[in-house]
C-alpha cells in the first residue's frame, strides 16, 4: 500500500484539529477575558530506506529517508493583552498585565482563577463572578452602600448614606504565574493551577507595577477575526490538498490493479 495514503490522512486529521481550534477561537470572540489558542505541529518519524555510507572508500553526504506525516504537538494558549472596553459599570474591572483574579469555587480545595472582571453583588453584599463565585480579599458591603469603586491597586471602596468618608471593603487578591499557558482550563472563564503552571505568586501592587486594574472596563477577547479567517482558509486548503493526495494515490493503485487486464 502506498505510504502517501497514510501520510495524507495524518495531514487531514491535523488540519481538522486546526479548524476545530479556530472555530473555538471565533466562537469566543466576544467572551470576556478569553485567550486565543494556537495549534502547534511536529513532523512524524522518518523511515530510513538507506543510511548514508561512511567508510574509507566512500562518504555519501545524505541517505534515503521518507517522512511519515504530521502530528499535533500541543495547543498553546496565547495570553496577550486583550482590548479594554469601557462599560460605565463600576463593578466591571479589567486586568492590565499578566495576572488573574483569585476566586473561591465550591467543590475545589484550592482557589481558581479568572480574568473575567464582570463582577456582581449578591443578596448578602458580597462581590461575586457572574456564576456567583466569591472573590478573595473583599468583605461584604454594608446595607445601603453606593458609589462603589475599585481602585487600580484592587482596593474596593463605597459610600454610606449617613457617612461622609468612603468605607473600605478590602482589596482584590490577584496572582501571577511563571507559565500561565500551563494552567488547566475548566470552562466558564476559569483556570486551575497545575504543576506545569507553577504555584500562584501573589501580586503586590506596591512593588509590582506591571499589573494594574482598570475600573468600569472589561478586557475583551484577544482573538483577531482577520487572523482567524486567514488561518481558516489556510487550514481548509491544506485539508483539501491532502485529500487530493489521497485521490492521486488511489488512482495510482487503480492503475497498478489494472495491469493484469
Amino acid at each position: 500500500m502506498l505510504r502517501s495514503l497514510y501520510i495524507a490522512s495524518t495531514g487531514m486529521s491535523a488540519q481538522q484539529l486546526q479548524v476545530d481550534t479556530l472555530a473555538h477561537n471565533i466562537s469566543n470572540v466576544n467572551t470576556t477575558g478569553y485567550k486565543r489558542q494556537r495549534v502547534e505541529f511536529q513532523d512524524l518519524l522518518y523511515q530510513v530506506i538507506r543510511r548514508p555510507a561512511v567508510n574509507f572508500d566512500i562518504n555519501e553526504p545524505v541517505g534515503l529517508t521518507v517522512g511519515l506525516g504530521v502530528k499535533p504537538a500541543t495547543i498553546n494558549t496565547i495570553f496577550s493583552q486583550g482590548n479594554l472596553q469601557a462599560t460605565d459599570n463600576p463593578l466591571d474591572v479589567a486586568i492590565s498585565g499578566p495576572a488573574f483574579f483569585k476566586i473561591e469555587v465550591p467543590g475545589y480545595d484550592d482557589y481558581l482563577y479568572t480574568r473575567d472582571g464582570a463582577f456582581k453583588i449578591d443578596s448578602e453584599g458580597q462581590l461575586t463572578t457572574s456564576d456567583g463565585y466569591l472573590l478573595v480579599g473583599v468583605d461584604s458591603l454594608e446595607e445601603g452602600a453606593y458609589n462603589i469603586a475599585i481602585e487600580k491597586d484592587g482596593r474596593v471602596t463605597y459610600m454610606l448614606p449617613d457617612g461622609d468618608e468612603p468605607q473600605e471593603a478590602g482589596q482584590l487578591e490577584l496572582v501571577k504565574f511563571i507559565n500561565p499557558a500551563g494552567l488547566e482550563k475548566l470552562g466558564s472563564n476559569l483556570y486551575q493551577a497545575t504543576p506545569n503552571s507553577g504555584e500562584a505568586i501573589d501580586w503586590d501592587p506596591e512593588y509590582d507595577h506591571t499589573v494594574s486594574l482598570e475600573s468600569s472596563c472589561l478586557e475583551m477577547s484577544n482573538v483577531q477575526i482577520v487572523e482567524e479567517m486567514v488561518g481558516l482558509i489556510t487550514a481548509q486548503r491544506a485539508y483539501e490538498i491532502n485529500s487530493k493526495v489521497i485521490q492521486s494515490s488511489d488512482e495510482m493503485l487503480q492503475t497498478a490493479t489494472n495491469l493484469r487486464r
